[in-house]
């Protein structure tokens, strides 16, 4: 781990200051400024030197404010960035109205670590592969220009959706797909003053440029999300594939909600984890539902369309009929809640 230098601001604008001042062009993730609070993923990178800032700025001071809190009303909720993953998973309003959300929280990494994680980074934690995390290895996201070191390599854990010859790492998380199918808007401020961006706008696939992850500006600080409240937030569901039941990565995922009436589909939202660089809206498989009855032959129909155009590679070609086969589960099991 490399020397910082570290600063413990009193409100927002004064993080942001501290946290401005990087060269124009470089990646937030880049910057030689980044914000801390729970700091369970920077510090992971920290101690590997994959990255190596030079002020990280603590912005715990801002959690005893609005920051801090989740606020409730007819409209949605408005959660605070700053409030912590077991937090928003113990929330009674959460739990009852917004299930899909519940479950992301829930079966993310450990107890210890949501007690910890704010909802802020939590989104904002980087997408990445084994080789990202091991320095002696060519890759793009950490050093532009020098290789993805997995398109040849090891890629079980890699992405199938929105992937480019310059990188197939997986995005991780759980509840960003929670927030990207309830239509989820972010609310920052930053060098340039506060704006909204809609979630499904907020990340960026790799592309040719694999280091810019998110449209977020270096010293721009993520503050609130906004969930608008909807038919299909109370019938909603996530289901997490993996290797074991605890503490790790989705290979596949799949957060839906649904408004139906009777059996026939008014509404649906559909975002697809473990098989993807960002998180994925998988909107021509919800188009496909609308208006038609929810069974097993037409949520395979969507399955389908939700994985046109993967591209897998040697020892990722499972990711795509393991992934159909969640999204199937997952919206039959949406179709069976007692609301």
């Amino acid at each position: 781990m490399e020397p910082f230098l570290y600063k413990r601001p009193q409100n927002a604008e004064s993080a942001v200051r501290d946290a401005s001042g990087s060269r124009r062009g470089v990646p937030a993730v880049q910057a030689a400024q980044q914000f801390i609070a729970g700091g369970t993923n920077l510090t992971d990178y920290m101690k590997l030197n994959v990255m190596r800032p030079e002020v990280l700025v603590d912005i715990n001071r801002l959690s005893g404010s609005e920051y801090g809190k989740i606020e409730v009303s007819d409209r949605g909720l408005r959660i605070g960035a700053l409030v912590r993953m077991a937090e928003a998973e113990d929330h009674p309003v959460i739990q009852s109205r917004y299930p899909v959300m519940h479950d992301t929280l829930k079966l993310a990494a450990s107890r210890q670590i949501r007690n910890m994680a704010s909802l802020g980074g939590n989104v904002l934690q980087r997408t990445r592969c084994e080789y990202f995390r091991e320095t002696s290895w060519p890759c793009n996201k950490r050093n532009p220009g020098s290789g993805c070191s997995a398109l040849d390599g090891v890629n079980r854990a890699h992405a199938v959706l929105g992937t480019s010859e310059q990188c197939i790492a997986t995005y991780p998380g759980d509840f960003a797909l929670a927030l990207i199918a309830l239509d989820a808007k972010v609310e920052t401020i930053g060098p340039r003053g506060r704006r909204t961006i809609g979630f499904a706008d907020l990340h960026i696939e790799p592309g040719t440029r694999p280091n810019v992850e998110t449209v977020l500006e270096p010293g721009e600080l993520i503050t609130f999300y906004t969930v608008p409240a909807g038919a299909w937030t109370q019938r909603s569901r996530y289901l997490k594939i993996r290797d074991r039941d605890s503490y790790q990565f989705a290979l596949a995922s799949a957060a839906v909600a649904l408004d139906l009436q009777g059996d026939t589909v008014r509404e649906a939202r559909i975002a697809l984890g473990g098989v993807a660089t960002v998180p994925w809206r998988a909107q021509k498989a919800e188009a496909s539902l609308k208006g038609q009855p929810l069974n097993e032959e037409t949520a395979s129909k969507a399955a389908e369309l939700a994985f046109e155009g993967a591209a897998t590679r040697e020892h990722n070609a499972f990711k795509v009929p393991l992934g159909k086969q969640t999204i199937v589960r997952a919206l039959l099991e949406a179709k069976a809640m007692r609301i």
